[in-house]
């Protein structure tokens, strides 16, 4: 996977919304608002992929044309874009560039049967990585998140990288129609 080019989309998309929507904000408001926005991408994950709904048979949400695996594989990707964007604007990005030489001993670690310990642990992280300035809670956190896409979720780095792609344009495309 492309890290580099995935930080460069996600840097370049948050610039073009500011811009088009002419958002001026503080460097603390526009982190606060990605910190928020990876929370909520990272709930809407877990929400699709239904882990936790251990009451349900049959657990994924799929959109329309769409199988619950393709759909989810969206979401995950949604909430990689402000994991990006976060460690562009925190200057964390060599985390997140580091990480290229860990995803085979990622790929290797034991897939997970219950997810829940291992999403709040991401997600406390997460809010370390935010109030107490944390950078070694955020490369915790990213790590963990990678371990959802390559091996609960059972994505290939092709996979996420294609879709990135994908959802970056349709993003793009959103902004020129007013949305």
């Amino acid at each position: 996977m492309d890290l580099q080019a995935l930080v460069s989309s996600s840097v370049y998309l948050n610039r073009q919304i500011e811009q088009k929507k002419q958002i001026f904000w503080s460097n603390e408001a526009r982190l606060k608002n990605a910190f928020v926005s990876l929370d909520v991408e990272l709930a809407e994950m877990a929400n699709t992929s239904e882990w936790f709904k251990v009451w349900k048979t049959h657990r994924g949400k799929s959109d329309a044309g769409k199988t619950p695996r393709e759909t989810l594989l969206y979401e995950y990707v949604d909430a990689l874009d402000f994991f990006l964007l976060i460690s562009n604007l925190k200057n964390w990005n060599h985390f997140v560039l580091k990480s290229q030489d860990d995803f085979e001993k990622i790929k290797h670690l034991k897939k997970e049967d219950n997810l829940d310990k291992q999403y709040l642990a991401m997600k406390r992280m997460l809010f370390d990585a935010y109030f107490n300035h944390s950078g070694d809670s955020f490369n915790h956190s990213w790590r963990l998140f990678l371990k959802f896409g390559l091996v609960d979720f059972g994505y290939t780095e092709q996979e996420i990288q294609d879709t990135f792609n994908d959802k970056n344009k349709i993003n793009l495309k959103r902004q020129d129609n007013n949305y």
